[in-house]
């Protein structure tokens, strides 16, 4: 894609990124899968740029005979990992672009590691309440809306009593520092606290791709408002003998301030 004409910080409304991120991964879909496609596998499970695993971290229990939905699923890596360890998953992604990838992905599988994909909005999710014994999402919608309030709220809807949201995103920390894997990326330049999102836009002022920022504070009383349990924040470490960086993560960031964190929730039975 032809890079934006502007990045800048500026108000964005729920529409305006809903519609900017939407185009934007249905552009992106084919060039994402071709840049990191091998970091993330087809039928692997990572959380983050850290490389943290669900084999290894175990965030959502044992997945032998759950329903699970993931949200903001891209081409459905996460998903297909979980069927092949027995959980009945449906991937679920507002980019028609990201899906197109999951099916081509799907097609080169086995058949059992084939999950069902389906498009739309985390924030409305076509499913009835109670529906799924976890929802999960790694660094899926959640920093691209603007309410993401709403998210949380959905997931506790279609959860069962007893059942466990997991997402992981950017670490609201890192907000304060610019997006560069090198010594340039060390140095805090921004308010931690500044909410204004982060938008690319075109010459006419149109958002073509938006971010937002919550703090820590913030992600705890949306899930405390949705009715849901904090059980765990994971705050992954960068590992020893990982050196391939990710945009503006990398061994020397990764080592120095958190990238990613990892909030566990559950609804009460």
């Amino acid at each position: 894609m032809s890079s934006p004409s502007e990045a800048t910080r500026r108000p964005a409304a729920a529409k305006e990124t809903a519609a900017a991120n939407r185009t934007w991964w249905d552009g992106e879909a084919s060039d994402y899968y071709v840049e990191h496609g091998a970091f993330l596998g087809d039928t692997d499970f990572v959380w983050g740029p850290e490389r943290l695993r669900e084999e290894e971290a175990g965030l959502l229990g044992e997945p032998r005979g759950q329903r699970v939905l993931e949200i903001g699923a891209g081409s459905g890596q996460c998903s297909r990992w979980l069927a092949a360890r027995g959980a009945t998953v449906v991937a679920s992604d507002l980019s028609f672009g990201m899906l197109a990838t999951g099916v081509r992905v799907n097609a080169g599988l086995d058949p059992v590691l084939r999950v069902p994909l389906v498009q739309c909005d985390g924030r409305v999710l076509p499913f009835a309440d109670s529906a799924f014994d976890t929802v999960f999402t790694a660094y899926g919608v959640v920093p691209f809306v603007a309410d993401s309030d709403v998210v949380v709220a959905e997931a506790a809807r279609v959860l069962r009593p007893g059942g466990r949201f997991v997402f992981s995103t950017t670490h609201p920390v890192r907000w304060a520092f610019p997006d560069d894997p090198g010594p340039g990326g060390l140095t805090a330049n921004a308010s931690y606290f500044d909410r204004t999102p982060y938008v690319e836009q075109d010459d006419l002022g149109r958002a073509t791709y938006v971010e937002h920022h919550r703090t820590i504070g913030d992600r705890v009383r949306e899930i405390a408002r949705a009715g849901l349990v904090l059980v765990d924040l994971v705050e992954p470490e960068w590992p020893e003998g990982h050196d391939e960086p990710w945009g503006g993560w990398s061994p020397l960031r990764g080592r120095l301030i958190p990238g990613t964190a990892i909030f566990v929730c559950l609804k009460p039975a």
